[in-house]
C-alpha cells in the first residue's frame, strides 16, 4: 500500500514550482486580473460596459505604440522617439490633406510612410552609423518634434475624413479597438511566424553570435526601427482621428508609457525576450491603473507617482528575472 501511495504521490514542491513558473511567465496577466477585481470592489463604475469601452479606446494608442517598440526591445534596442514620430506622422498627414490639398487616402498613406521613414533613419543611424539606439532615437525625438512644430506653426491642423474615421464607431465597437486588434494580430504574426521575427530574437539574444551565424544584423536593425516608426505613425493617426485634428504637442511622453507597457508585459530590456500579447496586457495594466484612479478621484499628481512606481517595479522584476536565469 505504501508503494502504491509513493507511486501516485506528487513530488514535494512540484505544485509550488509549477505555480511559480506560471506566475513568472504570466505575472502581468495575474496582476491585471487582481487589479480589475480590486477596482470592481472599490468602485461599481469600473466594470460597466461604457467604462470598459473607454479603457479599450485609451489603451489603443499606447498599445499600438508599444507593439512597434516590442520589435526594437526584443532586438536589444530602445526607441525614445515613438511619441514624437507619432505626432509628426499625424501632422504630416493633416498637412498633406489640408495644405497640399491632396485626397484623404493619400494623406493617410503619407502619414504611415512618414513614420516608417523616420524609424528607418534611426535604424540606419544605429546599424551603419554605429550610434547607440538611445542616442539615435533621442536625436530623432527632437528632430521629429521640431518638424511637427514647423509643419503646424504651433497650431492644430484638421485631419482628413479617412483619418477621422479611425476615431469613429464601427457599429457598436469603437474603431480604435478594431485597429488595436488588427495591429496586434499583424505584430504577433511578424514576431512569431516570420523569418525576420526569428532574426529579431536571435539578434537580441546575442548580436555577435547572430552575425557569425549569417544573420543580416544591419537589415534586422533597420527593419525593427522602421516597424517601430510604422506602428508609431498608426498610433498618431488614431490619436488625431479621435480629436479630428493633428496637435503639435500630441503624444508628449507617450514613449515612456510604451516602454513601460513592453517591460510590464514581460519583455527584457537586455533583448531576446518579449511577446506581443504580453505588451497588450502591459498597456492594459497602465490604462486600468489610470482609469481606476480617475474613478476613485485620485489627483493626477499622485497618479504620476503610482505609474512611476509601477514602472520601477517592472524594471526591477526584469532585472531580478535575468539574474535568476544567469544563476
Amino acid at each position: 500500500m505504501n508503494k502504491v501511495a509513493e507511486a501516485v504521490a506528487v513530488p514535494k514542491g512540484r505544485g509550488r514550482g509549477s505555480f511559480m513558473t506560471f506566475l513568472s511567465g504570466n505575472g502581468a496577466l495575474v496582476g491585471l486580473v487582481v487589479l480589475g477585481l480590486a477596482l470592481f470592489i472599490a468602485t461599481p463604475d469600473f466594470l460597466t460596459g461604457r467604462n470598459l469601452l473607454n479603457v479599450g479606446i485609451q489603451a489603443s494608442v499606447i498599445a499600438v505604440l508599444a507593439f512597434g517598440l516590442t520589435f526594437v526591445i526584443v532586438a536589444a534596442g530602445i526607441d525614445l522617439s515613438v511619441g514624437s514620430v507619432a505626432a509628426l506622422s499625424a501632422m504630416g498627414s493633416a498637412w498633406i490633406f489640408s495644405q497640399a490639398d491632396l485626397p484623404g487616402w493619400i494623406a493617410l498613406i503619407g502619414g504611415l510612410l512618414i513614420g516608417t521613414l523616420s524609424g528607418a533613419v534611426s535604424g540606419l543611424a544605429v546599424s551603419y552609423g554605429r550610434l547607440p539606439s538611445f542616442i539615435a532615437t533621442l536625436a530623432m525625438l527632437s528632430v521629429a518634434r521640431g518638424l511637427t512644430l514647423v509643419l503646424s506653426g504651433g497650431r492644430p491642423i484638421p485631419t482628413a475624413p479617412e483619418v477621422s474615421f479611425l476615431g469613429s464607431m464601427l457599429g457598436p465597437v469603437p474603431m480604435p479597438i478594431v485597429v488595436l486588434i488588427i495591429a496586434g494580430t499583424v505584430a504577433a504574426l511578424i514576431l512569431n511566424f516570420t523569418v525576420m521575427g526569428r532574426y529579431m530574437y536571435a539578434v537580441g539574444g546575442n548580436t555577435e553570435a547572430a552575425r557569425l551565424s549569417g544573420i543580416p544584423v544591419r537589415r534586422v536593425l533597420i527593419t525593427v526601427f522602421a516597424l517601430s516608426g510604422l506602428f508609431a505613425a498608426l498610433a498618431g493617426l488614431l490619436l488625431s482621428g479621435r480629436l479630428d485634428s493633428a496637435q503639435p504637442q500630441a503624444a508628449v511622453g507617450y514613449e515612456l508609457d510604451a516602454i513601460a507597457a513592453v517591460v510590464i508585459g514581460g519583455a527584457s530590456l537586455a533583448g531576446g525576450v518579449g511577446r506581443i500579447s504580453g505588451t497588450l496586457i502591459g498597456a492594459l495594466v497602465l490604462v486600468v491603473i489610470r482609469n481606476g484612479l480617475n474613478l476613485l478621484n485620485v489627483s493626477s499628481f499622485w497618479q504620476q507617482v503610482v505609474i512611476g512606481l509601477v514602472i520601477a517595479l517592472a524594471v526591477g522584476v526584469d532585472s531580478l528575472r535575468r539574474k535568476t536565469a544567469q544563476h
